[in-house]
């Protein structure tokens, strides 16, 4: 049916002339929906092991959670300021519906998934999720007195009357609405915070003995849910009053600290002054379990100032991000095989300046070693012959060797100049820890720039050498994070190029000064003219294939929003472009429109890493081009933030063309085909073809992009 009516459309769309029709373009929230959609078709997969299917389902739901905070909160603004301009397809109003018409299906195939697919699998291996009243007598008292003696100190119920006001409550905080019967007052309401210190599961004790071990020490055993565990022992919360129910809730907040960029003069004091108010923000989101009666959902809504149409009812227990606790499990058997990221030869024990001052090297990670990264910042830290080192920092891991690197070169008094972006949303807090650590040890810190939000990943190395000074550079598709090195797939590249190094040089100069530079040798920079590049590259396709045919194009994003760009691809569509697009998430393009886009094919790839790396290909007519970095093909990325994008050394381009983008487009396991209404289908073997899961292939072929020159 979805193939069908995606069909229909195709052939309803292929009459409309003008390329800036909304019609043509799929509405972002939609897009977005439809990939988190895909993340919970994973949770469903038995080809995954199934605490990865835990994972995806924690995910899922967690995804959801940004995504209210974020872009719902958007929406609402757009409503309650009576703002509502036209969007590309609806107003804000016409948009909400919409987001929650898709949202409603998708809660019922993730209830339907957690109750009739992971729960029985998960108890089917030992780890039984149960209802309180679902255990013995003997189990809910050997319980009950672990309430008492380690959760009920901690509870606060608050009441909501004459004399109490309606209780604040803190966002994605999970909570009690009790309902009780006071001899003297009659029916009367409080709310209950369940305590986010304990775990979520609670395990049942065995032979009545309470022994709480951590995570990873377990490998089976019974559990309850804590809201579940409290809401039954409520009589030692309210002695002397009948309980008339207990009804989890949770509530979403918008997450927008809001900063003025002509107003907030000093940035760092303004993050500051900020940063936790996320959680003050309006509410955005009310969360119910069935059961709650309409009569509590309408004192929350009331209370709350909350739409009705904000409100979603589940079947399962909320906030089932928190089951992401039961993949840290003792069960290897249940997860993914562990493997273990090379260390390209070119670079395993070697110092990597020598290696460079010869040759390129491009690193592909997870399956790549990120410790090569780690190795650039420690060598030129400790190299005496390096005088400065200049990098961006956008997302960084808690416990960060590239810092402890930075911080060890300014402990030997060479030139740093680091630019922390305190706007990266969610990470604030451990940004602004960071950036007073490296002032501590004198290193020039940059708190972002004016207006913009750095996210181009750049590292640069200054060294003397006898022919004079020498640029090294790490430039890269992801952020400087250990952690996600290991869980994202990204392209990172390493190189002594001196346009390059200059460009980088240059660039500093801009984020750290005054400097209007605007034109690069080597480098495409946004905002200044990265967007321009982008679309002046994709009509040089045209114009190729109008005289010469063979144009082609490969582009491989996170997501594709840009409305300028993406008129730009219908239109080498139009001209018998071969246009191969691979977007994680967001597509606003739609593929596959006879007379507009029938050249064009999209696919999207979840799998078990999460695929980062924003590359683009162009053919042009031989004399190819390819380029990496940290755009995307968004309004943001071209032109409100500071992105690179990269060339890579001629001998790399067929290698990342055919072994690295080829394989991914070639995933017929893992991949999803886009259809022209902008909702997908898997993309299965065709008869006679091997199947191909792109990432277990670069699992067992890693090492292939390692080559001497």
């Amino acid at each position: 049916m979805v193939l069908e009516n995606a069909k229909a459309l195709s052939s309803e769309l292929s009459d409309i002339p003008d390329l800036s029709d909304s019609r043509l373009y799929v509405d972002r929230e939609f897009s977005w929906l439809q990939f988190n959609k895909r993340v919970l078709e994973e949770a469903f997969d038995e080809r995954n092991p199934l605490l990865e299917r835990v994972k995806f389902l924690s995910i899922f739901s967690s995804n959801l959670d940004e995504f209210f905070m974020v872009r719902v909160s958007g929406v609402q603004k757009k409503i309650e300021e009576g703002a509502e301009k036209k969007l590309p397809e609806e107003t804000a109003s016409e948009q909400l519906r919409l987001i929650r018409k898709e949202l409603l299906a998708q809660l019922l195939t993730f209830d339907r998934c957690w109750s009739e697919g992971l729960q029985p699998a998960l108890q089917a291996e030992g780890i039984e999720v149960l209802n309180y009243f679902d255990l013995s007598g003997r189990e809910r008292k050997a319980l009950r007195i672990h309430f008492e003696e380690n959760i009920f100190p901690v509870l606060t119920p608050l009441g909501f009357d004459a004399g109490h006001p309606f209780p604040h409550i803190s966002n994605l905080s999970l909570n009690l609405a009790v309902l009780i019967k006071d001899p003297e007052f009659g029916e009367r309401f409080a709310r209950l915070k369940i305590p986010p210190m304990f775990p979520r599961l609670i395990p049942v004790p065995e032979n009545g003995d309470f022994i709480l071990p951590a995570p990873d020490e377990l490998r089976k055993g019974k559990f309850v849910w804590l809201e579940q565990l409290i809401a039954a022992n409520l009589d030692l919360l309210f002695p002397g009053q009948l309980i008339l129910g207990a009804y989890p809730f949770r509530i979403t907040r918008d997450a927008d600290l809001g900063f003025d960029e002509d107003g907030d003069k000093d940035l760092l004091t303004a993050v500051q002054q900020r940063v936790g108010k996320n959680y003050y923000g309006s509410v955005i989101r009310l969360e119910t379990d069935n059961s709650m009666p309409e009569s509590v959902v309408n004192l929350l809504l009331e209370n709350l100032e909350l739409s009705p149409s904000l409100h979603f009812r589940s079947a399962s227990p909320l906030g089932l991000s928190s089951i992401i606790k039961i993949t840290k499990f003792n069960r290897p058997e249940l997860k993914h095989e562990p493997f273990e990221p090379l260390k390209p030869a070119c670079l395993a024990g070697k110092n990597l300046f020598s290696v460079l001052r010869k040759r390129d090297v491009l690193l592909y990670h997870p399956y790549d070693s990120f410790e090569s990264v780690i190795d650039f910042v420690e060598q030129a830290a400790e190299d005496p012959e390096v005088l400065a080192i200049k990098m961006t920092l956008y997302r960084v891991d808690d416990n960060s060797r590239l810092i402890q690197g930075l911080m060890k070169a300014a402990d030997r008094n060479k030139q740093l100049a680091v630019l922390v972006e305190l706007k990266a949303r969610f990470d604030e807090e451990n940004n602004i820890g960071w950036a007073k650590e490296l002032e501590k040890k004198g290193v020039h810190v940059i708190y972002g720039f004016p207006g913009l939000k750095t996210h181009a990943k750049l590292c640069l190395v200054v060294r003397a050498e006898t022919e004079g000074l020498r640029y090294y550079v790490h430039m890269s598709t992801g952020n400087y994070n250990a952690v996600t090195a290991k869980l994202y797939t990204d392209l990172g590249y390493l190189t002594s190029d001196p346009f390059i190094g200059k460009d980088v040089s240059d660039l500093f100069n801009a984020l750290t000064g005054y400097s209007r530079k605007a034109h690069y040798t080597k480098l495409l920079v946004a905002p200044q003219s990265l967007r321009h590049q982008i679309l002046e590259r994709i009509r040089r396709e045209i114009e190729l294939q109008e005289k010469e045919g063979g144009g082609h194009l490969i582009f491989k994003m996170n997501s594709l929003v840009d409305y300028q760009c993406i008129r730009e691809l219908y239109r080498a569509s139009q001209a018998g472009v071969k246009v191969e697009l691979q977007v994680r998430g967001i597509c606003c393009l739609r593929p596959g429109i006879y007379g507009i886009s029938e050249n064009i094919s999209v696919s999207s790839i979840v799998g078990r890493f999460l695929e980062h790396p924003r590359v683009y290909y162009f053919r042009n007519g031989g004399n190819e081009e390819l380029f990496m970095g940290s755009a995307d093909l968004m309004p943001r990325n071209l032109d409100t933030r500071v992105e690179v994008l990269f060339p890579v050394a001629p001998e790399y381009i067929p290698l990342v063309r055919d072994v690295i983008l080829g394989t991914h487009l070639k995933d017929n396991i893992k991949a999803r085909r886009i259809l022209p209404n902008g909702r997908f289908e898997r993309r299965e073997p065709e008869p006679g073809d091997e199947e191909l899961d792109s990432q277990n292939w670069m699992l067992e072929n890693r090492g292939a992009w390692d080559f001497e020159t």
